[in-house]
């Protein structure tokens, strides 16, 4: 049996709950503050509840690298060469059975304090979602809190050799790190690292670049890249055993699932092993994969065993490009075309930590443009969809906030807080008490959307039908503007008309007599629809021979949900 639509809410905690409005850039912990797990409060979960959320992906919890000293639990200060911003990188893993303590009110009892935010996610119906970084920790890895029974990762190592497959990193034997920028710092002196470790963007080379990954190092899986990728996975690599290990760790902390980061650096084979190992334990246990090379999807799905991967090069470009007038909304029918049977295995999203926000000045500048593209996202297939902490209200990511830069992005390096988000908590309260009015216009078309898309089985278990091709260019349609499809779950149709353009159209749709026999329709001169986006009511004729007409405002879509007679 299909299950419901899942909807990931995806948040980064440092910034979410941070009353504190400095915004200095590059400011500090002290200056600019941070957020705590404690600020999910059961009221700020019920209203992420509320929006449609069944998940929410908890970004940047496990402990990182960081320029900030916690020195009553003698947590000392990462050299600032090898990091990226004031707070750090949360894909610089530092110790990954520990938590970042600066989400914690208590830093000696942060672990706990996440064992209560899970149970807080739980009683408010979210499951929880946490980063896996697979490929690649911070050059200053150590780990002081994992069981006694493991030795830390490197922590027997052979520096001697350049690979060998029961290390757990790559070494450049001999020769010390010397990247191609100044590594020396008033405070910490020069960074020292020798045997220079390969830089986690398959960087072989003890001199990276600074726009390579060099916070990073790369894990070996027994993959040995300078001999022609040979691989040496029998016996199983050390690496393999470790990272299974804290997997089955968070899994025991009640984690519903895994967003495993550039899935596709780490080779398939082991995840067929670790995902099929972990499930063994946990049978309903999530595993995203964030995957770029569409000749990977299969692999990664039917041979990696991953359940859901990230739909970015498809959908995401290409909503992209069609909401900056960049592209035909012709090309979304290529989009699930080239999927070709795996669409309800693709995560849609049109904002995440990774993207520039929609009503940045680098992408759409006014949010309301891309509520077609949302829709589509939403409603075209089965899968999951998800929405990034702020998005339903149209933050712009246009803050200058240090290492991150003024780039369109909400800041993963730095301390800091989102104006939107403190306005909609208004102090605790997440009433949305101080959004203006356009905000909270967004904020409830969002809602409408994502309700759509979770309680309308058409939506969630249905049937998909693509009205392109029988719906040319003309005076009422613009094929190059509008997209419609059709869902149908049983008795119940749903007609999808996204209009991309900044007028309000009135269009004649035409559906084909191959809609009405794939789909078992009944036609009729008179249907009586209830219109999902807005609630209301209108009557439209459903007939092979005669057009469908209704009016699509502009930058917005309708949804004409019809009870078809049996």
């Amino acid at each position: 049996m299909k299950k419901d639509k899942i909807v990931i809410y995806q948040v980064l905690p440092r910034l979410f709950g941070n009353k504190n409005s400095t915004r200095k850039p590059n400011g500090s912990l002290q200056e600019n503050g941070s957020g705590k797990m404690a600020d999910f409060t059961h009221k700020a979960l019920e209203s992420i509840k509320q929006l449609g959320a069944t998940h929410i992906w908890y970004t940047g919890i496990i402990e990182h690298a960081t320029q900030t000293e916690f020195k009553d639990q003698g947590i000392p200060a990462d050299h600032p060469a090898v990091l990226k911003g004031i707070a750090g990188s949360p894909y610089a893993i530092k110790d990954y059975y520990d938590i970042a303590p600066a989400l914690a009110t208590q830093v000696d009892k942060r672990l706990t304090e996440f064992e209560n935010l899970v149970n807080r996610s739980h009683q408010n119906d979210l499951g929880v979602i946490l980063d896996f970084v697979p490929n690649h920790v911070a050059r200053s890895y150590k780990s002081d809190s994992q069981p006694k029974d493991i030795n830390d990762l490197g922590a027997t190592d052979d520096q001697t050799l350049s690979f060998s497959p029961y290390n757990n990193f790559y070494y450049i034997p001999n020769t010390p790190f010397t990247p191609q920028f100044d590594t020396n710092d008033p405070e910490f002196g020069p960074y020292v690292e020798i045997p220079a470790r390969v830089t986690g963007n398959d960087q072989f080379t003890p001199s990276p670049h600074i726009n390579d990954w060099y916070e990073t190092i790369k894990l070996n899986y027994g993959v040995d890249y300078q001999n022609g990728g040979k691989q040496h996975f029998d016996p199983i690599p050390d690496t393999w055993l470790k990272m299974r290990d804290i997997l089955l760790y968070w899994a025991d902390k009640k984690v519903d699932g895994f967003r495993c980061d550039m899935a596709e650096m780490v080779p398939v084979e082991f995840w067929n092993w670790v995902i099929q190992e972990v499930k063994k334990q946990y049978p309903e246990i999530l595993f995203i994969a964030e995957v770029y090379d569409p000749n990977q999807y299969r692999n990664y799905l039917f041979q990696g065993k991953f359940d859901y991967l990230y739909d970015k090069v498809g959908l995401y470009d290409t909503l992209r490009a069609i909401v900056e007038n960049r592209a035909s909304t012709q090309s979304i029918t290529h989009c699930w075309q080239s999927l070709d049977g795996i669409t309800d295995r693709m995560l849609n999203f049109l904002e995440n930590h990774d993207e520039q926000r929609i009503a940045s000045d680098f992408f759409a500048r006014e949010p309301q443009k891309a509520i077609p593209a949302m829709v589509v996202s939403s409603l075209l297939n089965t899968n999951p969809i998800m929405i990034y902490f702020g998005q339903e209200f149209g933050e712009s990511g246009m803050d200058e906030e240090g290492f991150s830069g003024l780039d369109g992005r909400t800041t993963i390096f730095d301390y800091w807080s989102l104006d939107s988000i403190q306005r909609w908590s208004n102090g605790g309260k997440f009433d949305g008490g101080k959004l203006t009015n356009e905000e909270k216009n967004l904020y409830a078309t969002y809602k409408q959307i994502v309700k759509i898309a979770a309680t309308e089985k058409a939506i969630s278990q249905g049937l998909f039908f693509d009205l392109m091709y029988v719906n040319p260019h003309s005076a009422h349609f613009d094929s190059n503007r509008q997209y419609a499809f059709l869902r149908k779950y049983k008795n119940q149709l749903l007609v999808v008309i996204a209009n991309f353009s900044g007028e309000t159209i009135e269009t004649k749709l035409n559906i084909p007599q191959h809609a009405f026999d794939f789909l078992n329709l009944t036609p009729k001169e008179e249907y009586k629809t209830q219109e999902l986006m807005s609630d209301t009511k209108e009557t439209v004729t459903l007939s092979p021979h005669t057009p469908l007409t209704t009016s699509v405002g502009a930058y917005h879509s309708k949804v004409l949900k019809i009870t078809l007679e049996k």
